[in-house]
């Protein structure tokens, strides 16, 4: 029955759609009333749009996540999830009868996510740019489609705030530090972060140099590499993370500089990669434990 209520649903969504349905190429003007999407049931489809639709105060109107929404905790366990945003379910999404589809750019499937913008349904994209720049857009963009523009001027000049205040106190750093991000371990091989990643960005962020910045997007690094790439730190996502030994204890870390001292950073996830409003903070963080006695200020405070 379940299967066929979604079927219906998705039936439902692809019949003739009214003005504003589809993928919405340039926002509605909210001084303009009657052109104002309908934010009533919105379906948040990754952490950072979560995030920041909660920090413009527009909880109420989010009816189902994704499961990397995850801040804050009870977003996700207090509404429907729809599933991991790279593996999702035209069907289970459209079951949860939204106005609006509030989606990041790297949601996927490529298939499922042609068949959400032909929906009844707005669908606005998000770019995940991860840039402090780009964070400062995204807070501006989600303010303007739930019609918080001025909330979202004062989080996104906050935010700008403390990127400029991390970047004035990590200049002062005079040998930065090598950081391996290491995504997963299997069989002794581990998955790691090189340029145009995330994980790059904030490791640079916190006035650092990636150790594998010879490699572009997430890849294998072999033994050989790793131990060529001499990392001072490790950085993992908590969720990810083994016990600190045992990383360190892996055939490819146990002869590299972080080893030797024993440096391996943990944070959580989508604190880490998000690049959302608490992004200047988890830079901050992290260069903090790099750098004992650094002050980043302000930048290492939580928005």
């Amino acid at each position: 029955m379940m299967a066929l209520a979604a079927g219906a649903a998705l039936a439902a969504a692809l019949v003739a759609a009214p003005a504003q349905a589809g993928e919405v190429a340039s926002l509605p003007e909210c001084s303009a009333p009657d052109a104002r999407l309908d934010t009533s049931r919105i379906v948040s489809i990754g952490g950072t749009v979560t995030e920041i639709l909660h920090d413009l105060g527009a909880d109420d109107s989010i009816v189902a996540v994704d499961t990397t929404s995850l801040y804050p905790p009870e977003m996700l366990r207090e509404r429907p999830n729809v599933g991991y945003m790279r593996a999702l379910s035209a069907e289970g999404v459209l079951s949860m009868s939204p106005s609006l589809l509030l989606v990041t750019e790297g949601a996927g499937p490529p298939n499922v996510i042609d068949v959400l913008k032909r929906a009844s349904v707005p669908y606005v994209t998000i770019s995940d740019e991860a840039t402090p720049e780009a964070v400062a857009d995204r807070i501006l963009r989600i303010g303007q489609v739930v019609c918080a523009e001025a909330a979202a001027a004062e989080l996104a000049e906050t935010v700008t705030a403390r990127f400029a205040a991390l970047e004035t106190a990590v200049a002062a750093v005079d040998e930065p530090k090598r950081v391996l991000f290491v995504m997963s371990v299997q069989n002794g091989r581990p998955m790691v972060g090189g340029t145009d990643t995330a994980a790059d960005a904030i490791i640079r962020l916190a006035g650092a140099e990636n150790a594998a910045a010879s490699l572009e997007g997430y890849k294998p690094m072999s033994d050989e590499a790793v131990l060529e790439a001499a990392p001072d730190a490790l950085l993992m996502m908590e969720s990810g993370a083994h016990r600190s030994g045992d990383v360190l204890a892996e055939p490819a870390f146990r002869l590299t500089p972080a080893a030797e001292t024993g440096t391996l950073v943990t944070m959580d996830g989508l604190l880490l990669l998000g690049f959302g409003p608490r992004t200047p903070m988890a830079a901050a963080r992290l260069a903090e434990t790099l750098y004992p006695g650094l002050d980043t200020g302000e930048a290492g405070v939580q928005p």
